[in-house]
């Protein structure tokens, strides 16, 4: 038997054909997902997405088609192979592609970031092992909804989407007054909440200067401008840094 006669021994040429389309279709799903995540700085972007949506799609295929050679062309089983099961890589790709989504949710303080982001990466395998199966216009259907979706509540925020983290790092030299001054402006001004607060002395100085860490949750349409107008305008600040959406 030849090499190209194994191969097409149970696979006709048309079948591979179908193979490749299925993992480039899945290819273009993971890769509609991601474009979405890339564009907004993601560390899960377009490379991520394409790479497990493909993977899931290969891994489908081979859950699906991997065991003909156990079977007869008239679909009887070999002895030795009943205990074969097809569906069990599939269901492994659901389970294990979580070791992908722990990788991309951290904890910064009071508010937790990538819940999105993981929840697309399963999303995106799901939607490669449909793919892979054959059921492209499934796969096709929900690669748009959570694309549409992506965009439609990024442009329209919700709840919490509503608000942002902001890393607020200044120095400034204490008159007794200003501690009260920025906490009226944190909660009054800017209509935000504080997360975190840390306090020193900076460095050896013994003359009143303090150094401040502070982590706000502010409206998402708070103009950065009017936090460092704030800063700017207070001759007691001596330097400061703004780092927005931490």
């Amino acid at each position: 038997m030849t090499l190209v006669q194994y191969f097409t021994q149970q696979i006709s040429p048309w079948q591979y054909l179908d193979f490749f389309i299925r993992i480039l279709v899945a290819c273009i799903c993971g890769a509609a997902i991601g474009f979405e995540r890339s564009r907004r700085l993601k560390n899960a972007g377009l490379r991520t997405h394409i790479v497990v949506c493909c993977a899931a799609a290969l891994m489908m295929i081979v859950s699906k088609y991997g065991f003909m050679d156990l079977t007869s062309m008239a679909g009887d089983v070999f002895n030795g192979t009943r205990g074969a099961d097809p569906a069990r890589i599939a269901a492994q790709v659901v389970s294990g592609i979580s070791f992908l989504g722990a990788g991309v949710i951290f904890k910064h303080g009071a508010s937790v970031k990538g819940l999105t982001t993981a929840a697309g990466i399963w999303a995106t395998a799901g939607i490669g092992l449909a793919i892979g199966a054959g059921m492209y216009g499934i796969g096709l259907f929900a690669m748009v909804v959570i694309v549409v979706i992506q965009f439609v509540m990024h442009k329209y925020k919700f709840g919490v989407e509503t608000w942002s983290d902001n890393k607020l790092d200044f120095h400034v030299k204490e008159d007794g007054k200003f501690r009260a001054e920025f906490l009226a402006a944190v909660e009054k001004t800017w209509n935000a909440q504080l997360e975190e607060i840390s306090i020193d002395n900076d460095g050896d100085s013994t003359d009143g200067k303090f150094h401040y860490e502070v982590v706000i949750k502010a409206p998402s349409n708070l103009p950065m401008e009017e936090i460092v107008k704030f800063f700017n305008d207070d001759e007691r600040i001596i330097r400061f840094s703004v780092t927005p959406n931490i």
